[in-house]
């Protein structure tokens, strides 16, 4: 099968060719099986194929496959922003947007942001990753690739360092920083939001510190700046909880939502404080396909499944599978490249370092090759490219789960 007509500049971890999926599992063109450990970046929380979203899916196609909401609205938008309004975990009226994908739910949040503060400036994050869009391109937290070649980027944007256990910056660090930007670079009473990922995702699932996240939104209060959070793939139950802001003890004033809120098929949302929701004017917000029927089907089938109980259970099952099995390898020295397990619940990280400590970027790319040629995909992660991302689905039986994790466990014992 010719590829010649797909651009180059797509880069490709897994020189495969899939063909279907089911649950945790994924086979390609050639029969080969494969455990799923990528879950489509985050997007398949539920699985490939899900029973209840695959029906959702069957019933909504033969009731209406699109209509413009802004043209004339429809049921199942309307019924999924009232459930996943009453599904966000804070206390104020609630009221959001559809998007078609996480990179659009942030570009329509720096506007409705600027609609509401009249300011322009954002401070983003050391390690952060919010799109591909020129406007989000901007926000990410690292040049190469995403802003390689493609000239001045909207702004003003400026960074702070990411506090973490999980990279060795300290609150104090980040706090000191935030003190000089302020000082030297931009007035905050020009600043009109932060974007913050409650855990990193491109960066290797870097888990923020509580207390940072508690004076940011004192800070955020005191200058009346708003603070959005970006839960595309920290969403939806990857750390065990809804969203990984409940952890942090704070409420965002907006949420950006994508990846797993519909069982793969492409939706992203904006939620948040229902007066930021509303400052545009008429027809400020929208899109043609933004709350396509069929996507808000399976959204609405994603969230029957997601209960808090199931959630809890998904996640804290998933979390003591790997912490055990990663605290086994530690114990028995299995590998002298395996380092740090980064993240939280079942958004999880595991490092891979030199004896010097520096990033084993060449033993991931070989870690990478020897788990596809046994049946496991990964995927990799981390400015040096050095972290596997674990994100098989929360569904995952546990059988397959610990087969995984056998070969991941055969595969570093490999390392050379």
């Amino acid at each position: 099968m010719s590829r010649e007509t797909i651009s180059q500049s797509i880069s490709i971890v897994h020189p495969i060719s899939l063909s279907h999926g089911r649950n945790a599992q994924v086979w390609d063109t050639t029969g080969k099986r494969y455990i799923d450990f990528v879950g489509g970046i985050g997007v398949l929380n539920l699985g490939h194929c899900h029973p209840g979203v695959v029906q959702a899916i069957r019933e909504q196609a033969t009731k209406l496959t699109h209509y413009a909401f802004n043209a004339a609205p429809h049921t199942p938008y309307i019924e999924l922003m009232d459930r996943l309004t009453a599904f966000i975990p804070v206390d104020y009226p609630v009221s959001g947007m559809l998007t078609n994908s996480g990179a659009e739910a942030a570009e329509n949040a720096l506007k409705i942001v600027r609609g509401a503060t009249g300011r322009t400036a954002v401070i983003a994050f050391d390690g952060a990753f919010h799109g591909r869009t020129l406007a989000t391109l901007n926000l990410n937290g690292k040049v190469a690739p995403y802003k390689q070649k493609v000239g001045v980027l909207p702004g003003p944007v400026y960074h702070l360092p990411y506090p973490s256990a999980d990279n060795g910056v300290t609150r104090a660090e980040a706090l000191k920083a935030m003190d000089r930007l302020f000082s030297v670079e931009i007035d905050v009473s020009d600043v009109a939001c932060f974007i913050i990922e409650p855990v990193q995702g491109e960066a290797g699932f870097l888990a923020l510190d509580i207390e940072f996240a508690q004076a940011l939104r004192r800070l955020c209060d005191e200058h009346e700046i708003l603070l959005i959070a970006d839960e595309i793939q920290s969403g939806f139950g990857r750390t065990g909880q809804r969203f990984a802001f409940s952890r942090l003890g704070i409420e965002p004033d907006l949420i950006l939502l994508g990846k797993s809120i519909a069982g793969g098929v492409p939706l992203g949302a904006v939620v948040g404080r229902k007066a930021l929701m509303d400052n545009l004017p008429k027809g400020g917000l929208g899109g043609t396909y933004s709350g396509n029927p069929i996507a808000c089907a399976a959204a609405l089938a994603t969230l029957d499944a997601m209960t808090d109980e199931a959630l809890h259970a998904w996640g804290t099952q998933q979390e003591a599978a790997i912490v055990s099995r990663y605290e086994t390898w530690r114990a028995q020295q299995l590998s002298p490249y395996l380092g740090r397990l980064t993240g939280v619940g079942a958004m999880r990280g595991i490092e891979l370092v030199n004896a010097d400590g520096t990033p084993a970027s060449k033993q991931l790319t070989q870690l990478l090759g020897l788990a596809r040629e046994a049946g496991l995909l990964l995927m990799p992660s981390g400015k040096s490219r050095h972290i596997v991302r674990l994100l098989a689905p929360l569904t995952i039986e546990p059988e397959v789960l610990q087969e995984g994790l056998d070969i991941f466990e055969a595969c570093l014992e490999r390392l050379v």
